[in-house]
C-alpha cells in the first residue's frame, strides 16, 4: 500500500497571498477528494505535490521518500492531470501520446506502443487515435489527459479539477475511469464540485483559505451534522434578516421561492424543519466556519 504524507505545508506568493497555511494530510490507496472553492489553494497544493514548485516550509513524503529532496524519484511514479494543459496542433492522439511516453522514459518501442494503444482503449479514444487532439471535445481532451497521466503505470495520480466543464455523460465516463484506476494506487482528486467527491471518494478534506478545515469519510462527516441543519422557505425580503440573525450555510431557489439552510443545535425559529444533511451541507458548513473564524 502506498501512502502520501503532507506535513505542515506552507506556501506564500510575492503579492503577500498565503496560498497554503500549515496543511497536513495523510492519504492512502484509493480516491481522496480535496474539496474547496476557487482560490482555496488547491492548485497550489497540486503543483507543490507534483514537484513543480517548492513549499516555503513543510515536507511531503510519498512511500517514505521526501519528494522535494528526491523529485525525480517522485516524477517517475507520478501521473499528473493539471487543470489546463496545452496540445500541439495537428498532431494525432496516437502520435502525441507516443511522444509523451518517450518523455516519460518509455524508450522500448514495442512496450511503449502496447501501452499507448492500451491506454487509448481504456479511455475510449482508440477509434479517434488518428484525429488531432486539438479538435477533441472538452470531455475527449480530459480523457486524453488521464491517458497521458497513466503513462508508465504511476503509483500517485493527481487530477486538478478534472470534470470542470464536462457534460453529464462525459462526467459519468470520467468517474468510471477514475474509479477503475483508483483501486490500486493513490488518486488525489482536487475539485470544487461536491458531487464528484460524493460519487467517488471514500476519504475527503475541505480546503479553504489555504487551510484544511475538515477531513474524514464523507458518511461520517455527514452523520456528524445530523440534527443540526434546518430548512425554511422564505421571501426575498426576509432573507437578509435571517442571514444577519442566524448561521445560514446556504440558500437555494426552488420553484421561484428561496429555501434557506441554517446550522443550529436546535430549531432556530418558527417554520423551520429539520433537514437531513448531505455532503453539500458538510461543505457549506465548513466554509461558514472558515468565514466566522
Amino acid at each position: 500500500m502506498y501512502r502520501l504524507q503532507i506535513r505542515q505545508l506552507t506556501k506564500s506568493y510575492g503579492n503577500g497571498v498565503k496560498a497554503l497555511n500549515n496543511v497536513s494530510l495523510n492519504i492512502s490507496n484509493g480516491l481522496f477528494g480535496l474539496l474547496g472553492p476557487n482560490g482555496a489553494g488547491k492548485s497550489t497544493l497540486m503543483r507543490t505535490l507534483a514537484t513543480l514548485q517548492l513549499p516555503d516550509s513543510g515536507q511531503v513524503f510519498f512511500d517514505g521518500h521526501n519528494i522535494h529532496q528526491q523529485p525525480q524519484t517522485l516524477r517517475s511514479r507520478l501521473g499528473y492531470l493539471p487543470q489546463d494543459f496545452g496540445v500541439y496542433p495537428k498532431i494525432s492522439a496516437l502520435a502525441l501520446l507516443d511522444h509523451l511516453a518517450v518523455l516519460k522514459g518509455l524508450l522500448h518501442k514495442k512496450e511503449r506502443q502496447e501501452q499507448v494503444l492500451a491506454l487509448l482503449q481504456q479511455t475510449n479514444l482508440y477509434h479517434v487515435r488518428n484525429q488531432a487532439v486539438s479538435t477533441f471535445s472538452g470531455g475527449m481532451r480530459q480523457r486524453f489527459g488521464i491517458a497521458q497521466a497513466l503513462l508508465g503505470s504511476p503509483q500517485l495520480i493527481i487530477a486538478d479539477e478534472p470534470t470542470a466543464g464536462l457534460d453529464p455523460q462525459e462526467r459519468n465516463r470520467f468517474h468510471d475511469l477514475l474509479s477503475e484506476i483508483g483501486e490500486q494506487v493513490v488518486v488525489l482528486l482536487s475539485t470544487h464540485i461536491v458531487e464528484d467527491v460524493h460519487d467517488l471518494c471514500p476519504e475527503m478534506a475541505v480546503l479553504a483559505g489555504g487551510r484544511v478545515l475538515i477531513q474524514g469519510k464523507p458518511a461520517a462527516l455527514t452523520a456528524a451534522l445530523e440534527g443540526k441543519v434546518w430548512r425554511k422557505t422564505v421571501s426575498s425580503a426576509a432573507l437578509q434578516s435571517y442571514q444577519s440573525a442566524l448561521q445560514v450555510i446556504s440558500t437555494r431557489r426552488t420553484g421561484g421561492q428561496i429555501q434557506v439552510y441554517v446550522l443550529a443545535a436546535q430549531c432556530p425559529d418558527s417554520g423551520f424543519e429539520p433537514f437531513y444533511p448531505g455532503l453539500e451541507a458538510v461543505y457549506f458548513s465548513a466554509l461558514k466556519e472558515e468565514v466566522i473564524c
